[in-house]
């Protein structure tokens, strides 16, 4: 079982948080909400609860488990002996590494994992957009389908042979632009640092904007990237392109991108929004987009694999061994 944590061993776990130490240490481990796969049961000794929900400061949690949920000052005071915040999901954007920073907590988050999952959704939200496939999914089960194929009132637009604009190439961004060989799209992509790759050609923003027929984003939300796609953006695409977005909701300017999806002169399909669960009533609807409820990693293989990753960062702190995917 190992030895209970003791404050002699935060002390070394503080000075040298990521340096392998033979010692084993048992961690207690406070979590929203139970992750999926069986990864979790490994852990030994784990609480489900928000830290607001905690009655009093408590000292003897060593470890919080989130999904990408708010922990600031308020919540790292409720746990003075928080040595690691092990984040479920690749954003961490509401998590203040800073502040974890000044009191020797570790952050992780599970990068890699979900590239996969994330690169399918954004293709299937450009083909379910571009194809308007549920436009006709609503027709069939409405019974309301009563035309030959061949006067059928769904024309869309082809994605094969298209231009591709990819913000951000990441590992996200890079899985998209991997599949979008399969399709014959010309791709563009834009980045702060122009990357050494024979899939993309680069693209300074706006200028991607105005070329591409479908434009998908992949960045994560910073301060740089909050309202990166603004109304004047918007305004860049062509009449006709189509807008993916699973990255963060804020990345866009959500009321500019309403009025254009309003006016009918492009399309979207989105996975995120400014204010989740909240969708604004405005797009509800609209023929020309097409909206998922954030499950750009809801795959029962990535969601264990995220899990996976969680775990063995908290086993790691435990072992005193470097953290496998500490943010930095």
């Amino acid at each position: 079982m190992g030895e209970r944590l003791s404050p002699l061993c935060f002390s070394r776990l503080r000075s040298a948080p990521f340096v392998s130490r033979a010692i084993l240490i048992h961690v207690t481990v406070l979590a929203t909400r139970r992750l999926p796969g069986s990864a979790w049961d490994e852990l030994r000794d784990v609480e489900i609860a928000a830290p607001a929900e905690l009655d009093a400061a408590r000292s003897d949690v060593h470890v919080l488990v989130v999904a990408n949920e708010t922990v600031d000052d308020d919540v790292l005071d409720r746990l003075p002996a928080l040595r690691l915040v092990a984040n479920f999901g690749a954003g961490y954007d509401r998590i203040d590494v800073d502040a974890c920073a000044r009191r020797g907590v570790a952050v992780t988050n599970t990068p890699g994992v979900l590239d996969a999952a994330t690169a399918d959704l954004s293709f299937a939200l450009m083909l379910a957009t571009r194809r308007r496939v549920v436009e006709g999914d609503a027709l069939v089960r409405s019974g309301e389908w009563s035309t030959g194929w061949s006067a059928g009132p769904f024309l869309g637009r082809e994605v094969t042979g298209a231009t591709l604009g990819i913000v951000g190439l990441g590992r996200i961004g890079a899985a998209v632009a991997h599949r979008a060989g399969g399709f014959d799209l010309r791709v563009l992509y834009t980045q702060r640092r122009r990357a050494d790759t024979a899939v993309a050609e680069f693209r300074e923003l706006d200028d991607l904007l105005s070329e591409a027929d479908v434009v998908t984003l992949h960045v994560p939300l910073t301060p740089e990237t909050q309202g990166l796609i603004s109304r004047e953006r918007l305004a860049l695409l062509p009449d006709g392109a189509t807008l993916v977005n699973t990255s963060r909701g804020a990345v866009v300017d959500e009321d500019a991108l309403v009025d254009e999806l309003v006016s009918g002169r492009i399309s979207a399909g989105l996975d995120v929004f400014v204010h989740e669960p909240h969708v604004p009533a405005s797009l509800l609807g609209l023929p020309n987009v097409v909206l998922t409820p954030h499950i750009a990693s809801a795959t029962v293989e990535a969601r264990s694999a995220m899990t996976r990753l969680v775990v063995d960062n908290i086993r790691a702190l435990e072992r005193g061994a470097p953290l496998l995917t500490p943010v930095s």
